[in-house]
């Protein structure tokens, strides 16, 4: 616990903070999963945070995420899909991989105090074979949207909170 600058109680130190701050989201192609995340992690931390997505290599933007985004309200019909080495220079707070892939060819970003996080999602556009491809987008979508939610919640204060200062 911390004393208030201004006297004014006590609080306790945290993680979440409300500078801006840089993450990307990686994976293989970044056509579909590491998109998907981009789009919520903009619309979860809006003013909070700039938010990038790259793959290792570049796939171009899958139509199907588009679309199951879409089906959410959000729109990433204008994101592009870019490798890694487009942000090497980039000081990064938050590295995150989406994929297994991903996180096994990751290079080592040179930024300083990234905190790194891995979470593997199936990848929707692999499932060839299914009788709904729309599905199985969408459920991929819903729990890239859970993971997003979770992380505003751990590493970030609510954004109602940025604007009120201790007087």
């Amino acid at each position: 616990w911390k004393q208030n600058k201004n006297g004014g109680g006590y609080f306790k130190e945290s993680r979440k903070t409300s500078e801006v701050k840089n993450i990307i989201i990686i994976c293989t192609g970044n056509s579909c999963r590491s998109q998907i995340a981009h789009g919520y992690f903009m619309f979860y931390l809006k003013n909070q945070a700039n938010i990038y997505s790259a793959g290792v290599e570049k796939h171009g933007l899958n139509k199907n995420a588009i679309e199951s985004m879409k089906r959410d309200g959000i729109d990433i019909s204008n994101f592009t899909s870019n490798t890694i080495d487009e942000y090497l220079k980039i000081n990064f707070d938050y590295i995150i991989t989406v994929c297994d892939h991903a996180n096994e060819s990751c290079p080592n970003f040179p930024s300083k105090k990234a905190i790194r996080i891995h979470k593997d999602f199936d990848d929707p556009s692999k499932k060839n074979n299914s009788d709904n491809i729309d599905l199985e987008f969408d459920k991929c979508r819903d729990d890239i949207k859970k993971f997003a939610s979770s992380f505003k919640k751990k590493y970030f204060r609510p954004s109602w909170r940025l604007a009120l200062k201790p007087h």
